[in-house]
Parts: C-alpha cells; sequence; structure tokens
C-alpha cells in the first residue's frame, strides 16, 4: 500500500472541544501503531480529508514519524476552500499550523461551503487516491459521520480488493493502558 487514507470521526463526536484533551495522546499513539507496518511496507502518502479530529490528529501522528520514516508524505484535501473559518482560535492556530507542515495541501472545491455534494467530491477523489483506509470509528457506540465513508471504502474493498483497517475502542482503550504505571 502506497497510499492510506485516514479518517474517523469528528472531535465533538467524541465530545473533544480542545486541544488539550486528556484523550487525543491516545489517538494519536494508536494512530502511529497502525502506521508503522504500513511505513515499514513502503506507505508513502498519508492523505486525510483534514476534519477537525481524527484527520487531524492523524497528521499529528504521520508528522511525528516522519523523522524516523523520511519517506513519508502528508497530504489534505478538505471540501472547500478554508474550512477554518468557523473555528475558534484554538482550533484554527492548531489547523494553520499543520498545513504549514503537510507536503499537499488543496480543497476539491475552491469556493467556500455550498452543500453536501462537496464532501461526496471529496470523498470520492480521496478513496480514489488511496490504496485503502484506516478508519477511526466504531460502530457499536452509535452511528456517527464516518459511516459514510466506510459504506464506500467497503463497496470499493468488495468490489477491487481496496485496503480496510479499523481502530476501534479498545485499540484506543489499549494505547491508555500501556501508558499507565503498574499498580
Amino acid at each position: 500500500m502506497k497510499n492510506l487514507l485516514i479518517t474517523g470521526y469528528r472531535a465533538h463526536e467524541l465530545g473533544v472541544y480542545s486541544n488539550k484533551h486528556k484523550g487525543i495522546p491516545y489517538i494519536i499513539k494508536a494512530i502511529e501503531s497502525r502506521l508503522i507496518p504500513f511505513l515499514e511496507d513502503g506507505l508513502e502518502w498519508v492523505l486525510t480529508p483534514g476534519q477537525y479530529g481524527v484527520d487531524l490528529w492523524a497528521i499529528e501522528a504521520a508528522i511525528r514519524l516522519k523523522s524516523r520514516y523520511p519517506q513519508l508524505k502528508c497530504s489534505i484535501v478538505t471540501a472547500y476552500s478554508h474550512p477554518e473559518e468557523q473555528w475558534n482560535e484554538e482550533k484554527k492556530t492548531y489547523f494553520q499550523g499543520l498545513i504549514r507542515q503537510v507536503d499537499f495541501y488543496t480543497s476539491v472545491s475552491k469556493k467556500g461551503y455550498e452543500g453536501s455534494w462537496q464532501f461526496k467530491a471529496r470523498d470520492e477523489l480521496l478513496l480514489r487516491k488511496s490504496d485503502g483506509i484506516l478508519l477511526v470509528y466504531d460502530e457499536e457506540n452509535g452511528e456517527a459521520s464516518p459511516r459514510f465513508i466506510k459504506e464506500q471504502a467497503m463497496r470499493q474493498h468488495l468490489e477491487s480488493g481496496y485496503g480496510y483497517v479499523n481502530i476501534g475502542h479498545e485499540e484506543i482503550q489499549a494505547a491508555l493502558e500501556d501508558d499507565q504505571p503498574w499498580e
């Protein structure tokens, strides 16, 4: 696999409203641990839709891994231009800091938000440009926005062997437990 799409929950779907949330490092750690085998097998690009949540934490994980895996490149492809305009200052600053560190940043639509068609066009492009998806999503905790891209990825998986890897609650919990001292 050369190009891996990583996406999942939006921050608010996880109850995360600040970059200081104590759960974020464990999500990043779980993503990093899943990326390493792909990197050792020749992964070249991590692509994300750039929404605030798993998408940006995945970019953060990939950027951290670049020192050990210099072949890795990162890409953010948003649905529309300047998605961060509606975000608070903390989130805007975080997003702008990440886009300065990625190797490629663009928007599918060069206009501002116009409709859900922009998200559909973005997802179709990202699925077409990637060999597989790493999805941070746990359906057992209820349906959320990742359900839509999961459905598309599963169709591609069945039709053409598109790669599908999932990170669920158990894996994030394991990252948390690995970090806890023995009692």
